[in-house]
């Protein structure tokens, strides 16, 4: 296979990646917060603690409007900042108690889903769709 057939089979990917993640997740998020702050928030708990900077980088925000978002949830008591010990400059977020229970339901809603998605799925194929997953994490979506 050449380069640019893989190329537009990995834009074909991701859009079926960005209309399942849209199936699932959809009214998945608390009423009280925004998708942004909803998509802040699921970064925040896969990858925590994270600086502003990664969540700005991520989410193709600017920095004006991450802060921004970062100070509502914060207001809302579903973040905390922390300061680095060796270095004061630095900041790190994380979930607060509020924020870890509103991604658990969440999530909750979204493993349904996807439950419901492979629930026909055999053995085989759920050790398939794993090692494609695992794949993909390490050779393509990789840091």
């Amino acid at each position: 296979m050449n380069k640019k057939e893989l190329f537009y089979k990995l834009v074909s990917f991701t859009a079926a990646v960005h209309r399942v993640t849209n199936e699932l997740t959809k009214n998945a998020k608390p009423d009280s917060i925004s998708q942004v702050q909803y998509n802040i928030l699921e970064f925040i708990a896969v990858n925590q603690p994270v600086t502003p900077s990664e969540i700005n980088d991520c989410q193709n925000m600017s920095m004006s409007n991450t802060s921004r978002e970062l100070s509502k949830l914060s207001e809302k008591k579903l973040i905390e900042k922390m300061i680095d010990s060796k270095d004061r400059r630095k900041q790190y977020v994380r979930l607060s108690q509020n924020g870890e229970v509103a991604m658990k339901e969440a999530f909750a809603v979204i493993e349904t889903r996807f439950l419901n998605r492979i629930q026909n799925a055999s053995k085989e194929d759920l050790i398939e769709i794993e090692l494609a997953i695992d794949t993909l994490h390490k050779k393509l979506f990789h840091p």
